[in-house]
């Protein structure tokens, strides 16, 4: 299946403001929308962006230009919404802006567009594909259950998770909106096979269980997922490093000088 991308959950039909409006059109407009910030543009070329916040102490007469932010991130719509999400909730704003080449606006994706996405990563197409996988590969009749597992007794097979996306998982955590984690459990392992950023963000809150799709295995065969792992030398989710996101090549800066009496 292909990656979800930005343009798959993005809003097309975005409301901005023209950068040669004043703070109280931007009142007027947050008024009659509810919402609480609009891309600037200038023509169709996104400039800036302005929120509710930055009309705090202004004067109504005062020209966007002169209040709204130069300085905002922005997207491109053949960005992956996965690293969509790293940037909205390691930097903590709301929305991102979505442009084309030119920069001209084409949408909007926001933190809620961004875990609609996320909680539809788990489907149980994905869950019998990987189960159909063991049977090729291995021989074995697993079957499936739902249920909880123990977060100290999952085996990790990913070797490395991002921080930011370990702040929208705990963030998904903590309003319920998490996807279960799929594992494997054979006798004497519960090996995580997918979940591994919502495993660790539970053991940072201090959860002790998760909801979780189990695939079980009667035979004792290692899997070789199982012998990765030990190569990476991973036995429990604190052998699993951590990384500070570098910049996606798709998310770019726009600035611009504003000149302020």
């Amino acid at each position: 299946m292909d990656k979800k991308k930005v343009r798959d959950y993005m809003t097309y039909d975005v409301i901005s403001v023209d950068l040669h409006g004043t703070a109280q059109d931007v009142i007027e407009k947050i008024q009659k929308t509810k919402h609480d910030g609009f891309p600037v543009v200038d023509g169709d070329v996104v400039v800036g962006y302005i929120a509710a916040r930055d009309l705090l102490f202004v004067k109504p007469t005062e020209t966007i230009e002169q209040v709204m932010s130069g300085h905002l991130i922005v997207a491109d719509p053949d960005m992956d919404i996965t690293d969509a999400a790293r940037v909205i909730f390691r930097s903590g704003i709301q929305k991102l802006p979505v442009v084309n080449e030119k920069n001209h606006l084409l949408g909007i994706i926001s933190n809620s567009d961004v875990i609609r996405s996320q909680i539809e990563h788990v489907s149980p197409e994905k869950v019998f594909n990987f189960m159909t996988t063991l049977k090729k590969l291995y021989g074995v009749d697993p079957t499936l259950n739902r249920g909880i597992v123990p977060v100290s007794e999952l085996l990790p097979t990913q070797s490395k998770v991002y921080e930011d996306e370990l702040e929208g998982r705990i963030y998904e955590i903590k309003k319920g909106l998490a996807e279960p984690i799929i594992v494997v459990k054979r006798p004497g392992k519960t090996i995580l096979v997918d979940g591994h950023h919502r495993a660790i963000a539970a053991k940072r809150l201090g959860i002790t269980a998760l909801d979780a799709y189990i695939i079980e295995i009667n035979e004792n065969v290692e899997l070789g997922m199982e012998r990765t792992a030990a190569a990476m030398n991973l036995k429990t989710l604190d052998d699993v490093q951590v990384l500070d996101y570098a910049r996606h090549p798709l998310v770019a800066i726009t600035h611009r000088l504003v000149k302020r009496d």
